[in-house]
């Protein structure tokens, strides 16, 4: 994503990225490989009370740069990309599963429940 919004790289080149992203994780599901794709997502608004929060501690200042602020400004062409990286690459035991983070404590939870359930699905389809 970073790569086609930065433009760090053609259109070709993270075009090709997503045949190759399904052909490697295709071989680690014929391997027996467990494959578990997390998206982590941030509403605009709690992302911008966190950036305040934190510039306003001064333990947590380090944790936010220029950087942040300036990729931010990119809101919608990362959706975009997103979205494109989702409709790409979700696949037949590489699927993907949005979790929404908002809610930090609910957030990890729902991680531990997705991590949880893919294992136990392949530990099922073992026996």
């Amino acid at each position: 994503m970073v790569e086609r919004v930065e433009k760090l790289a053609s259109p070709s080149q993270w075009q090709r990225a997503y045949d190759e992203i399904r052909h490697f994780e295709q071989q680690l599901l014929e391997h027996g490989g467990v494959l578990i794709k997390l998206f982590l997502a941030i509403e605009k608004d709690e992302q911008l009370r966190r950036f305040e929060a934190r510039a306003e501690t001064p333990h947590k200042r380090h944790k936010l740069t220029d950087e942040d602020w300036r990729n931010r400004e990119r809101w919608d062409d990362y959706q975009l990309a997103i979205d494109e990286m989702f409709a790409r690459t979700h696949a037949p035991g590489a699927e993907w599963s949005l979790v929404a983070c908002d809610d930090k404590r609910r957030a990890r939870l729902a991680v531990l429940e997705q991590v949880n359930e893919r294992l136990e699905a392949r530990l099922s389809s073992a026996t």
